[in-house]
């Protein structure tokens, strides 16, 4: 039985009714809603409670009222980890007061008895305080029943909103209601919504064709990295590679002894998970790669593949880690009609299954001890729920900076309980969506509740494993319309290089989107000083993120209608900056349309003109209006990336125009 007379419904942000956190950054403005009522026509009163979870005690702040019982609040994330937050909510005896005293003063009715009335409840909020408050209560409350004053000052007094702010500070608690369980938020730092990505074999970092390539050769390329203006620079498996069942050239069955084999068949006589491989060098190379990097302002992501080479030591220490065949062999990963004989999975249901575990867990604290703050997960969709959300939790309680990036390419329900479980962010479905349709549909469930709450795309039009059609086929436009898209629609993204800026397409073979010559079964050499590279499109592009807050984020998307299926136009707004982009998916012919766009979006008036500056040519063009004319070439402009200036008058305003 309660006193308690409020309603506190649909509180957000929630993820599956609080069973996981809701995700932000450091320094975000979390806002906290929830629906909050009473029977009758009383007053009612909401604060946010919230504490980290390091905390005992709760922090309150107070919500306002938006409409329709709808109800808000906010407060900011100031420190890394998991924040608990709930609602309290209780009927206002005191401003229900305070509204029936102003009506009846304004139809001149006697309100003595509402002023005593007014009194006695400020009189009990004081006994509920701590001095000094307690006093200016009494004193307001005495004020209220004093006669000697005039009836219009007691009234004005009545209506004062400091002291009614004061008095909801001590609400009765019999009267109050708070939301349980609280709900959760994880708070992680920048880097987890905004990062820009690049992928590099180091065997093939060296100068000299030929020659394998170490983690010296990538140190020396960190320069070539940093002038595209990434941040993170992801390295495949840099252990040591198993030679039972390694596999040549293209997948091939059965390598020559000069064949370097894959970095995902991990383990051999020379060391498993924390070994460094020794043709790319050793641990104290990888520590001052660590560092080099961080003084140009880029992080380390070290691939995390739990499998292993038939020769790995895990296999002869603990063979019951590994499923058994009838005929005794060792189960070797498959995925018909795909066959891994270089992999044996680890079994994760086995006898000894805690043990396994920990010594899991141990890897990616020996990478930490490192330096290592970034993790690419190889297939996390391929090992048990309940271990990732054990094994992050675990991980994050000490290191809340850790960051984990899930290769999930996987069933979306699958990818998105990963997420839910604790990766960052996640590998997705954009490289395969590649029309206007596919790219709106698939953005738009993206960036709406409930998947924004917790999922986190990062878009990577190429991998290792996957050339698709698009760019097999689409020559070099085609991959700068996939950039410029990776790099707009997502405040996360990245390229597997050099591969896409040498724009490099062939196909394994006719219907494969596995790369001939593919890095993961040999050296190759690259000639990123080829002209026709698109690395200075790429540093454009990185700059545009950077200088640009509303491409930081994931938030503020906006789609813009145009009468022509190849030209997609949508809007990233964040505060007073807005960025329009315009894209030619067709990488074959020119294309031509008129867009619609939504002014009110972009924060536009209906019928002043506007200047666009294209942050990608230089040009700039003075619109006005909805509608507007765009003309995109492959074989020039593929798209336009606007910022859109609000303050422009007049034409002669206008500086330059195009």
């Amino acid at each position: 039985m309660t006193k308690a007379r409020v309603v506190i419904e649909g509180l957000t942000p929630q993820v599956d009714c609080g069973r996981f956190p809701a995700r932000r950054v450091l320094g975000d403005g979390i806002v906290v809603e929830a629906d909050v009522f009473a029977d009758g026509h009383d007053a009612v009163a909401a604060v946010v409670l919230y504490r980290h979870e390091s905390e005992t005690q709760w922090h309150g702040m107070p919500m306002s009222f938006l409409g329709n019982d709808r109800w808000q609040g906010r407060f900011t994330a100031q420190k890394l980890g998991r924040y608990l937050f709930t609602v309290e909510a209780w009927v206002d005896h005191l401003e229900s007061w305070r509204r029936g005293l102003a009506k009846k003063y304004e139809a001149a009715q006697d309100i003595e008895i509402d002023l005593q009335q007014g009194s006695a409840l400020a009189l009990a909020h004081a006994s509920r305080m701590a001095e000094p408050d307690a006093s200016r209560l009494r004193e307001w409350a005495h004020a209220l029943a004093d006669p000697v004053r005039e009836r219009e000052q007691r009234a004005l007094l009545g209506q004062s909103d400091a002291l009614h702010e004061l008095a909801r500070r001590s609400p009765d608690p019999r009267l109050v209601l708070r939301h349980e369980p609280p709900l959760a938020i994880e708070v992680e730092r920048e880097r987890a919504r905004f990062s820009s990505w690049y992928e590099m074999f180091p065997r093939s970092a060296a100068s000299s064709p030929g020659k394998h390539g170490t983690l010296a050769d990538v140190e020396a390329l960190l320069p070539y990295v940093a002038s595209m203006g990434f941040d993170v620079l992801y390295l495949p498996p840099i252990h040591p590679i198993g030679e039972v069942e390694r596999k040549g050239p293209n997948n091939r069955v059965g390598a020559s002894p000069d064949d370097p084999g894959s970095p995902w068949a991990i383990g051999s006589r020379e060391g498993g998970h924390k070994a460094v491989h020794p043709r790319l060098g050793t641990l104290e190379d990888f520590r001052r790669l660590l560092a080099s990097a961080g003084a140009l302002g880029i992080e380390i992501a070290l691939d995390i593949a739990f499998q292993c080479a038939p020769d790995h030591p895990y296999v002869r220490e603990h063979p019951g880690w590994f499923l058994k065949r009838p005929d005794g062999s060792v189960q070797y990963a498959e995925n018909p009609p795909k066959r891994y004989q270089d992999i044996y999975p680890f079994w994760f249901e086995c006898e000894d299954w805690q043990a396994l575990w920990a010594e899991l867990k141990s890897v990616f604290e020996f990478w930490i001890a490192q330096g290592v703050r970034i993790f690419r997960v190889d297939n996390p969709h391929t090992k048990p729920f309940a271990f990732w959300e054990w094994v992050i939790g675990e991980i994050r309680r000490a290191h809340p900076e850790v960051i984990f990036l899930a290769e999930a390419f996987t069933r979306p329900k699958v990818m998105y309980r990963l997420a839910k479980l604790g990766f960052t962010q996640s590998y997705n479905y954009f490289p395969w969506r590649n029309s206007k349709r596919e790219i709106v549909h698939y953005f738009t469930e993206l960036t709406s509740r409930p998947v924004c709450e917790f999922f986190r795309p990062s878009l990577w039009p190429n991998t290792p494993d996957i050339l698709t059609e698009y760019l097999q086929f689409g020559g070099r436009p085609a991959f700068a319309t996939r950039l410029i898209l990776a790099a707009t629609l997502g405040a996360s993204f990245g390229l597997y290089g050099p591969a896409f800026e040498l724009a490099e397409g062939r196909p394994r073979e006719s219907g494969s989107e596995e790369y001939l010559d593919s890095e993961k079964y040999q050296v190759r050499s690259w000639n990123r000083d080829d002209p026709a590279s698109l690395r200075d499109l790429i540093a454009r592009i990185n700059r545009i993120r950077r200088e640009n807050p509303a491409l930081r984020s994931d938030t503020g998307l906006k789609f813009h209608p145009v009468d022509n299926e190849a030209l997609i136009a949508y809007s990233k707004t964040s505060g007073e900056d807005s960025v329009l982009v315009f894209v030619n998916v067709d990488p074959h012919h020119p294309q031509t349309g008129w867009a619609h766009l939504d002014l009110e979006a972009l924060g536009l008036p209906a019928d002043a003109p506007y200047q666009v500056d294209d942050l990608l040519s230089g040009a700039r063009f003075l619109w006005r209006g909805a509608r507007n004319y765009v003309a995109l070439d492959p074989a020039g402009t593929q798209a336009h990336v606007f910022r859109i200036r609000r303050r422009v008058r007049t034409e002669r305003d206008f500086d330059y125009f195009m």
